[in-house]
């Protein structure tokens, strides 16, 4: 992964391989976001809580303006669109840093066209190696619904540990769900990447 995560402006960006970066959500990203939120609502609002609320592109307009951007400058994380060929395809983020104990935790979603492909795995892969070389975080913390088996399937080829069961930890839609936890720690990560280098 290239050591240089971001372009002329200091925005956050980084290419995965040449059909696929990932660069940090900017306002004038919110009119090519809303329309696949919308167009997949039904399957995105069975997990995730902010799509209830997220009803038009002036609502994402405002999540990047509000929480995105100032996140990004206060050093607390990047939160990024996914590119596949140029087009927007979904969300890979940190929720935000905690520098006290190098901690925090990703969520991701992908558009219903894109699942299946491995996408998100590679997006999160290189923010994991971002997360841990440039940044020395020392342990990441992905949740979902007990659910969510595509969702949950990506920390675990990624080698995470599964930790257990926050019961009723999220409400979403009006219902509680239970969400698994895994994690994953620096030195995991390392050796995981070296293993790969060595095959």
């Amino acid at each position: 992964m290239p050591a240089n995560h971001s372009d002329a402006r200091g925005v956050f960006r980084c290419r995965i391989g040449p059909a696929l970066e990932i660069k940090l959500l900017e306002p004038a990203n919110a009119e090519a976001l809303f329309p696949m939120i919308d167009h997949d609502r039904a399957y995105l609002g069975e997990w995730l809580p902010w799509v209830e609320r997220t009803r038009s592109a002036a609502d994402v307009r405002q999540f990047i303006t509000d929480i995105v951007t100032p996140q990004w400058l206060d050093n607390r994380g990047p939160q990024c669109g996914i590119w596949i060929e140029g087009a927007l395809a979904g969300t890979i983020g940190c929720h935000p840093i905690d520098w006290q104990n190098r901690t925090c935790s990703l969520g991701y979603w992908i558009a219903s066209q894109y699942q299946g492909r491995g996408i998100v795995t590679a997006a999160v892969a290189a923010m994991l190696d971002y997360l841990f070389h440039d940044l020395d975080l020392h342990r990441v913390v992905i949740q979902c619904g007990t659910g969510n088996y595509r969702s949950c399937a990506v920390p675990q080829r990624l080698g995470f540990t599964r930790e257990g069961i926050a019961r009723e930890a999220e409400v979403v839609n009006g219902r509680w769900i239970d969400l698994v936890v895994w994690s994953i720690l620096r030195s995991e990560w390392v050796a995981r990447s070296r293993s790969r280098s060595s095959k």
